[in-house]
């Protein structure tokens, strides 16, 4: 069950990531063919950022797989138009690993708090992977607070204010417009709640910023901190910011940095596009190019700062059909 968190050591790490890279080259025909598109091989690699990462688009127009497995689930992006992302997994006891020890990790063991999410455009998508995901939490939560609340605001409210004044500890994950909608229509003073963002105004209202949202949210909900989830249905793992705005991954998942106008320009720190190594994504491809601009400070930790004009970053869009 804890094999994921053994890689704790850069070092360990990056051996491990080689590793893969190898198997993927081998056993993926998708990842394969990009590899060869831009003439990158394992034996050219002698570290991390030397491995070629595949455009995240691919997951909407390939099945991307390593092997050819029998694939349990698969995951689906929740889109706003056009073509969706899809996620082939293999091995859902893998994500569920990852996931609950992740959030252990950043939280402590989910049973310490009634499990909220606030996410009514997700549970529009039956194959959403984070409503997999918040469905697992609650149901290891086993708290009858535990669930989804949709937008019966009025409900949520009250569980909150009973919850506050017995001193008990709440984990509430919302879409960004689900949290705003709450807080402006309930302030409320949560001195015993954890609130996470995961984006995604979507249309639904006017784009904020982060800072700009956090600010509003702390304001009408009375928390020291907004917190943020970063995960996507292309990963099977997520990054969490307690504080300051930074994301921190869990010991199997590294965020590098990319040159936009040029994808084998790759950094370990450094302002540009998210390139994700996720060990989870063992099955599929662990070495993802994300249309995420953002920042990678020296000790690991980033930040997200927005999307890439264009998601065709020059040499990236070769295979797309």
């Amino acid at each position: 069950m804890n094999q994921l968190s053994f890689y704790q050591s850069s070092k360990a790490f990056d051996l491990q990531a080689i590793q893969l890279y190898e198997k993927q080259f081998t056993n993926n025909p998708i990842y394969r063919s990009f590899c060869d598109l831009v003439h990158k091989h394992p034996s050219d690699c002698e570290s991390v950022i030397e491995i070629p990462f595949l455009p995240i688009s691919f997951f909407k127009t390939h099945k991307v797989l390593t092997g050819n497995p029998e694939c349990s689930h698969i995951f689906e992006s929740s889109g706003t138009g056009g073509k969706t992302s899809s996620h082939h997994v293999a091995d859902i006891e893998v994500y569920e690993q990852s996931f609950f020890n992740c959030f252990e990790l950043f939280y402590g063991h989910p049973n310490q708090f009634a499990v909220i999410g606030l996410l009514p455009r997700y549970l529009e998508k039956p194959n959403s992977s984070l409503i997999y995901m918040m469905q697992k939490l609650i149901e290891i939560s086993d708290c009858v607070d535990s669930g989804f609340y949709l937008d019966n605001y009025q409900k949520l409210h009250d569980v909150l204010k009973r919850r506050e004044q017995a001193n008990q500890k709440t984990f509430l994950l919302g879409v960004s417009f689900a949290l705003m909608d709450f807080a402006e229509q309930f302030p409320s003073s949560l001195q015993h709640t954890i609130v996470v963002e995961t984006g995604g105004m979507k249309g639904r209202r006017k784009e904020l910023v982060r800072e700009e949202l956090h600010a509003q949210l702390k304001q009408n909900l009375e928390v020291g901190d907004i917190q943020s989830e970063y995960g996507m249905t292309e990963l099977l793992s997520q990054a969490y910011a307690k504080d300051n705005g930074r994301f921190r991954c869990p010991p199997w998942m590294k965020v590098l940095v990319r040159n936009p106008n040029n994808p084998l320009d790759i950094q370990a720190h450094g302002t540009g596009c998210l390139n994700i190594i996720d060990l989870a994504n063992k099955n599929s491809c662990a070495f993802i190019g994300t249309d995420d601009l953002g920042r990678i400070y020296s000790d690991g930790t980033f930040e997200v700062i927005g999307r890439a004009d264009s998601s065709d970053v020059r040499g990236c869009n070769l295979m797309v059909s």
